[in-house]
């Protein structure tokens, strides 16, 4: 299974839900790979402190960016059991790359209305994905999302609305759980004490992209 974590729109949690999926996926005995794509390393850097913190990250971590991503995903696929690709916020080769060896692609996406705006452009980019890698499926997922109001709400109705693109009904709330725990070296779902809901809420988006 591989799995990427993109969008052309920057700012909207994907290093977040990459590293935290990754490790999810890790906790459930899968052999995982990580691969930062995105020029800020920002993956790597928190595989490296996380090793710092724990000793050893659960999961494999290299960098790769352009070309490299899908020739060198290629090889390496067959050694694990999901890959998960971190890409940068804009439209680069590397997510270009990315999407011709994906399984699923996951959009996060926050309900703001830049964010929505920019969903036409990641669509035209599946589509042409879609040309080379015709299976490839497109998935949009509410990030951040607000406590409460109508934001998330009309946000939804928009996503479900995009062509090409399937919406996912699971929304990731805006929790403290997510930065504090980052800033450990660990995922939501390690931190202590817990935060039920943000846990929760990222079991069910790991179950409904991971198929």
């Amino acid at each position: 299974m591989i799995l990427v974590v993109g969008n052309t729109k920057g700012g909207v949690g994907k290093t977040t839900l990459a590293i935290n999926l990754a490790i999810a996926r890790s906790l459930q005995g899968r052999d995982v790979l990580l691969v930062d794509g995105d020029e800020q390393g920002t993956a790597i850097s928190f595989t490296e402190l996380r090793t710092e913190q724990l000793g050893a990250p659960g999961y494999t971590a290299v960098s790769l960016h352009g070309a490299a991503i899908r020739t060198q995903t290629r090889q390496l696929a067959p050694k694990y059991n999901d890959v998960v690709i971190d890409v940068g916020g804009r439209d680069t080769g590397s997510l270009r790359a990315a999407l011709t060896v994906a399984n699923t692609l996951l959009i996060p996406v926050q309900p703001r209305s830049f964010d929505l705006w920019a969903i036409d452009n990641i669509a035209a980019l599946v589509r042409e994905a879609r040309e080379i890698n015709e299976r490839l499926r497109a998935v949009l997922v509410l990030n951040s999302a607000d406590a409460q109001g109508s934001d998330n709400e009309a946000a939804a109705e928009t996503l479900g609305e995009a062509d090409g693109l399937e919406y996912l009904p699971l929304p990731v709330g805006r929790r403290k759980a997510f930065p504090n725990a980052a800033a450990a070296g660990r995922s939501v779902m390690e931190q202590t004490p817990k935060d039920p809901k943000a846990v929760q809420e990222l079991a069910a988006l790991a179950a409904a992209v991971f198929v």
